[in-house]
Parts: structure tokens; C-alpha cells; sequence
């Protein structure tokens, strides 16, 4: 404990008065941190639960293979902000697909290390960023035009063999 709150307390403890005032004061730095907090809250858009956003395969097709991801589509500019901030585990064959968007992404919020795959406008591999490190505020940047950005569990790309070139290609939900 602090040692003046500390002081502050055992004299409080002489007199009714000091311990009104004591408490006076301990209720109104209470009530305003108390009505801090909504400000705060109003200022960030709630966390979207993930089972609502759509859902889609997207295929990666290398000279060797194609490889299928089970993906979240952050189609609105909320889900885009919340990306995959809060997630804590994401299995390798998940991700994310950022959809007419940005050029840059961060890691703000974001428990886990991701692979982001920035797709070109011929739909194309155009950069990979491996491992991108949780919580970092750097914007990471595709240097150039994009169609789309995929986030992957971190090392995937590695582990898949993906590379710039390989071909990206998704449906939107209920297409055929």
C-alpha cells in the first residue's frame, strides 16, 4: 500500500471528520473512473464473435500443389478492424481474407503470430510476410497494388511452400 494512503488512513481513524473526508474523496476519484469507462468503450467498436462473419475456401495454387485454407471474409470495414485481434489459437488450415481493403495491416490485439499473404490485382501471391509478431503496431506493407490481404497461422506460408506467383482464388459465399 501506498505509504501516504497508508498515513492518510491511520489518521483518518482519529477523527469522524477525517474519515469523512477520506471517504469523500475515495468516492468521488471512484465516480470518476467510473464514468471514464463508457467514453472509452464508445470510442472502439465491440468485438464481432467470428461465427458471424461469412466463411469461404480460399485456394492457393502453387507449381506443386493447392492448397486449401477455410477462411473468414472481413468484408465490412468492422470486421476488417477486428481482423483476427483476440484470437488466441488458429488452426493451419484457417485464416482470414481482407476483401477490397487496405495495403497495410498491424498486429494490434492480436494474441498469435500470422503470415500475411498480400494478393496482387492479377490474383496473385504479391508478398509474404512471415511470422508477424503479436501485439506489434508496425504496419506491414504489401509496397505496391493489392486485391486482398490473407492471414495465415504464422509459418504456414513456409511450411506450405507458398511463395509470390502462386495463384489465390475464393468464391464468395453462395456463389458457385
Amino acid at each position: 500500500m501506498d505509504r501516504c494512503l497508508a498515513r492518510n488512513l491511520a489518521e483518518s481513524r482519529a477523527t469522524p471528520r477525517a474519515r469523512l473526508a477520506t471517504f469523500t474523496i475515495s468516492a468521488i476519484l471512484a465516480l470518476a473512473a467510473l464514468t471514464q469507462m463508457p467514453a472509452v468503450r464508445a470510442q472502439s467498436e465491440p468485438v464481432q464473435d467470428l461465427s458471424t462473419f461469412p466463411r469461404t475456401t480460399l485456394e492457393i495454387q502453387s507449381a506443386a500443389a493447392t492448397h486449401r485454407f477455410k477462411v473468414w471474409i472481413a468484408d465490412t470495414q468492422g470486421r476488417q478492424t477486428q481482423g483476427l485481434m483476440f484470437v488466441r489459437d488458429l488452426p493451419a488450415d484457417e485464416g482470414m481474407l481482407f476483401t477490397d481493403c487496405c495495403s497495410g495491416i498491424w498486429m494490434k490485439n492480436t494474441y498469435i503470430s500470422l503470415d500475411i499473404v498480400f494478393v496482387g490485382t492479377d490474383g496473385r501471391i504479391a508478398k509474404i510476410a512471415e511470422r508477424a509478431k503479436p501485439f506489434d503496431l508496425t504496419t506491414i506493407s504489401a509496397e505496391g497494388p493489392v486485391k486482398a490481404v490473407v492471414e495465415l497461422k504464422g509459418g504456414e506460408a513456409a511450411a506450405q511452400h507458398l511463395k509470390p506467383g502462386d495463384r489465390v482464388v475464393w468464391h464468395a459465399p453462395g456463389a458457385s
